[in-house]
């Protein structure tokens, strides 16, 4: 059976974002274009309606790429369930209220029983602090928790 990996919008992003002249950005360009093919064929990789939709922002031609990787990929809906837990990431603290599709990306995966969340979101998804907040919130509502991590992390661990 294949690990669940459920990829947030930022990972995404950087898979189609033009090259950077950052160093730390084109680092993150460069693993998750190498993990893409990795996801396409080894996992069951999925993402959310809320995915669809951020993706589907911004300039025109970028929000096509977006889209266009997006599309071998099944989608899960934010349904009730989802939104209860979200609100209550929100409500305890562990994201913050400005920014509430960062916890229905949480949601939406524990819900759904995924493995691995996938992102590249340091500020109020994937940090120590943060996750280990998001860790009890989703386990006291009786969920699993699924690991959070950025593609580095990912490629590595496969390798």
């Amino acid at each position: 059976m294949k690990r669940r990996v459920y990829i947030e919008t930022t990972v995404v992003s950087y898979l189609t974002a033009h090259p950077s002249q950052q160093p730390i950005v084109a680092g993150h360009q460069e693993a998750t274009k190498a993990l893409w093919p990795k996801l396409l064929r080894e996992f069951e990789t999925l993402i959310s309606a809320l995915v669809f939709e951020e993706a589907g922002r911004g300039d025109s031609q970028m929000a096509q790429n977006r889209l266009e990787a997006l599309s071998a990929f099944d989608m899960l809906d934010v349904d009730d369930e989802a939104q209860v837990l979200a609100d209550r990431l929100i409500s305890e603290k562990a994201v913050p209220e400005e920014n509430p599709e960062d916890a229905v990306h949480i949601a939406v995966a524990a819900v759904n029983g995924v493995d691995v969340l996938l992102t590249w979101n340091f500020a109020h998804i994937n940090n120590p602090f943060t996750r280990m907040m998001i860790r009890q919130i989703v386990e006291n509502a009786g969920y699993e928790c699924p690991e959070i991590c950025s593609p580095d992390e990912l490629l590595e661990a496969d390798e």
